[in-house]
């Protein structure tokens, strides 16, 4: 049975640090392109950034210059490095995997397996 556990969310203040991990077990993910996504209350859940097997890296623009993808694959963990963090970051925080690679990692509907969440909460 495959499962994401996303861990190192938490409050931050406005200009802080977070590092979020997801740790995958079941099977490995080394090959295929892993996500990280948010959803703010009352929001569509929103693409962040994608790494993919490669480690050829994707970000939204929002978060682009502030926030790092990295994976271990020794580990079967990546990871998800936020600096500068802005309230407007208050999210649930997903991590997902995909099954078999599709080219559009930006699409929540590309990914298969999705972790349950961790709240990040940025105070101004």
């Amino acid at each position: 049975q495959v499962q994401l556990a996303e861990s190192g969310g938490g409050l931050v203040q406005a200009g802080g640090s977070l590092r979020l991990s997801c740790a995958a077990s079941g099977r490995t993910f080394s090959s295929v392109a892993m996500g990280w996504f948010r959803q703010a209350p009352g929001k569509e859940r929103e693409f962040i950034a994608a790494i993919r097997g490669s480690s050829t890296t994707y970000y939204a623009d929002s978060v682009k210059g502030r926030f790092t993808i990295s994976r271990d694959n020794a580990k079967n963990t990546v990871y998800l490095q936020m600096n500068s963090l802005k309230p407007e970051d208050t999210a649930v925080y997903y991590c997902a995997a995909q099954r078999y690679y599709r080219s559009d990692y930006y699409n929540t509907e590309a990914y298969d397996y999705w972790g349950q969440g961790t709240q990040v909460t940025v105070s101004s």
